[in-house]
């Protein structure tokens, strides 16, 4: 044998025979450490099938999921100052905000849409947990407030799906002003007999619980949902007790009255709609309009055509 036969042949294999493996080609339950191949879950709407534990969704599978056909007008959302503060720890808060933007494709935590939900004009407004925590800066602010003034000139019902770990603490006061603001534009939206409808996704806390996650017409969680101010743990270390089972969880605060539901997301859409059709006296959606929206109440992401063109 010779340097041919023991070196260049098996490098050659393994070159040839190299297969490219996706990171995210299986997913593990964080409950049962069940392992699930990435599309069945994507096609379960991110829910995982044996435990029924609800995985984060992305904005834009959330509003394809939501409206009919899997089809919305993107609400173009107003610019804010990149780094305000000129803030800097650990790494520079613009390096972040680069970081962020490229690992997501979007610019900031929230994305608006705005389209029919079983026939019904609905604007739907999505936090993104996977920006910097789906935390609440100026930018996101400015997006729900643009987010309620739009259903408040188009005359249709508001849907916020939350999803954040509090304020980012990067933009100081400044991102503390977001729930004031958003306050005064949900009382807005109210003043214009208009519904504003909250899905508490996981997880819901800091200072968006504090504002707009609950201040909702009617508050919807979904299963398992992290609730709450303030963490379960520095809840018990301030007051030196055990919390009861399940403290600050969906179907915890449904029990004691904090929220009205607990949806399962393969539910969400169907409520979502008969919700918005009783509080805009809308006449019940037909089984003609629910046949023609099959698909996206199944949930199949990749049979849905992509989102249409942003509107001005």
């Amino acid at each position: 044998m010779n340097w041919i036969s023991n070196v260049v042949r098996p490098k050659l294999s393994s070159f040839l025979n190299r297969r490219e493996v996706p990171e995210n080609l299986w997913v593990k339950c964080p409950e049962t450490g069940q392992m699930v191949f990435h599309k069945d879950l994507e096609a379960n709407l991110f829910v995982i099938p044996g435990s029924g534990y609800h995985m984060r969704m992305d904005p834009t599978a959330r509003l394809r999921s939501i409206f009919d056909g899997g089809k919305w007008y993107d609400v173009a959302l107003p610019q804010v100052p990149a780094d305000p503060l000129k803030f800097r720890d650990e790494k520079r808060y613009v390096d972040r905000l680069k970081d962020a933007r490229a690992k997501t494709g979007a610019q900031d935590a929230l994305k608006v849409g705005f389209g029919k939900l079983e026939n019904l004009p609905v604007t739907v407004a999505v936090q993104d947990f996977g920006f910097m925590g789906g935390s609440l800066g100026m930018a996101a602010g400015e997006a729900i407030v643009t987010g309620l003034e739009t259903a408040a000139s188009r005359g249709t019902p508001f849907i916020m799906f939350a999803s954040s770990g509090g304020a980012r603490m990067q933009e100081g006061i400044l991102s503390l002003m977001q729930m004031p603001r958003t306050t005064c534009a949900i009382q807005e939206l109210r003043e214009a007999r208009l519904p504003y409808i909250v899905v508490l996704t996981n997880p819901t806390t800091g200072g968006v619980t504090a504002s707009y996650a609950m201040l909702g017409d009617i508050q919807i969680a979904e299963p398992g949902a992290l609730i709450g101010f303030a963490g379960p743990r520095v809840i018990e270390q301030t007051i030196r007790e055990k919390l009861p089972e399940g403290f600050q969880r969906a179907e915890y605060l449904r029990d004691h009255g904090m929220i009205d539901l607990v949806v399962h997301r393969h539910d969400m859409r169907a409520t979502l709609g008969r919700l918005c059709r009783l509080l805009m006296r809308a006449p019940a959606a037909t089984e003609a309009v629910r046949a023609s929206t099959d698909a996206a109440t199944a949930g199949d992401a990749a049979a849905l055509p992509p989102p249409a063109p942003a509107s001005a």
